[in-house]
């Protein structure tokens, strides 16, 4: 055991192959790998979410699923005169959710894109039903 080294970060163990490189004219046909325009809203906002995904990549990946777990339990729990403060828990989960959801759209397949709209718009509903005190 003591023999054994780990494998860096990044490199696979051995005996483990990595995804097969792709030839350069499948890649140029690809629709899910080209950038969209410069200029049109979809370019816009994914050249605006760079800095933030950089940034929620350097977090720990445990810390990020806390906070939103966190923040949906909330949401979920407070009743009451903090219905309110709920609605606002779940709006900031729905629009994380959502903005990940527009985020990864062009990659979906329809059944993947129907099943996670569901899941935002479920949020938000039940947002909007914290706030309007009927839940």
């Amino acid at each position: 055991m003591a023999g054994k080294k780990r494998p860096k970060k990044g490199q696979l163990p051995p005996g483990v192959k990595g995804p097969a490189p792709q030839p350069s004219n499948q890649r140029a046909n690809n629709p899910r790998q080209t950038n969209p325009p410069a200029g049109t809203p979809r370019g816009n906002v994914e050249r605006a979410s760079i800095p933030i995904l950089s940034r929620l990549l350097a977090l720990p990946r445990w810390l990020l699923v806390i906070l939103i777990a966190t923040f949906l339990l909330l949401g979920l729990a407070l009743t009451g005169p903090l219905a309110p403060l709920a609605a606002i828990f779940l709006l900031i989960v729905g629009t994380f959710l959502g903005w990940l959801l527009m985020l990864a759209w062009p990659v979906l397949s329809p059944g993947r894109r129907m099943i996670r709209l569901v899941v935002v718009m479920t949020v938000v509903g039940l947002a909007v039903l914290k706030a309007l005190g009927r839940f």
